[in-house]
């Protein structure tokens, strides 16, 4: 079942979490609603790809107004395609939420039990994973690139929640809207880097030619959440390309590098809409 449906031209939410905890926003944007003009067109959220930052900030607000969830609440990063995840707290609110400079430095996943805080990352290609404990209601986003696959994000976010007393068994998890293997051709040297993270006999790559291999990040990620304890029935995947999508999404490599970026979001409000 598709974990991801369409609330609006601006964004998904992660339906079956959402729908049993209401006061829980969890998703991914779209490309379509903002004021961004040319390969930005048009709800780019990113400050980093040249856009203006103003016209940013409004896509920003569209989206804040649409999920009821004000952009002095949310929390956003330098991304590095890195490993270090950051535990933050109602302290730590807006940063980077209205311009790159103040973004959380050198980051690319979040984690907090306070609610009210708004949990956001870019992307434009790369797999955006939701973390989500009902019991506790932690939750965490990881930004999973391929460099940050391969280096273990997803399984350096099982060890925060393990160290707050979190059983991974107990954690829900989705794999967002990234590219598919279709779309995802990368060399030997990534796929060395692949065989040195990855036991499982089924290999999340095959090969096209010589040196040539299609790449399955969603799967890869899987297989490292469910090698850190993580449970097969508590991980879904979204059926969504965001190459292959082009009506919803950005696509790093299918605009080859010229395009704007869709954001992951989880967080609590503090109050019932």
């Amino acid at each position: 079942m598709e974990p991801f449906i369409l609330q609006d031209k601006e964004y998904f939410t992660i339906e079956s979490w959402c729908e049993k905890h209401p006061q829980l926003t969890a998703g991914f944007s779209t490309k379509n609603g903002g004021l961004s003009e040319g390969a930005l067109a048009s709800l780019n959220i990113a400050f980093h790809v040249n856009d203006r930052e103003e016209t940013v900030r409004k896509n920003r607000q569209i989206l804040a107004d649409k999920l009821h969830f004000p952009m002095d609440n949310w929390i956003s990063a330098e991304q590095t395609h890195k490993i270090t995840i950051k535990e933050v707290t109602k302290a730590d609110r807006g940063k980077g939420a209205y311009n790159y400079e103040s973004a959380v430095p050198d980051t690319d996943g979040f984690f907090t039990l306070e609610k009210g805080v708004l949990l956001t990352l870019c992307y434009a290609d790369c797999v955006p994973l939701y973390f989500f404990h009902p019991q506790t209601e932690a939750i965490g986003i990881a930004h999973a690139g391929w460099k940050g696959t391969v280096s273990g994000i997803a399984k350096e976010m099982m060890k925060v929640f393990n160290s707050h007393g979190i059983d991974s068994k107990e954690v829900q998890i989705v794999i967002g809207p990234s590219i598919t293997e279709r779309h995802y051709v990368v060399d030997r040297k990534v796929i060395d880097e692949v065989d040195k993270i990855s036991q499982s006999p089924i290999k999340p790559y095959k090969q096209i030619s010589k040196g040539q291999y299609q790449l399955n990040l969603q799967l890869l990620n899987r297989q490292i959440l469910v090698e850190s304890g993580a449970k097969e029935e508590c991980i879904h995947t979204t059926g969504y390309c965001t190459s292959e999508d082009k009506g919803y999404f950005f696509s790093h490599r299918r605009d080859h590098g010229k395009t704007g970026r869709m954001m992951s979001f989880i967080g609590f409000r503090e109050d019932e809409r």
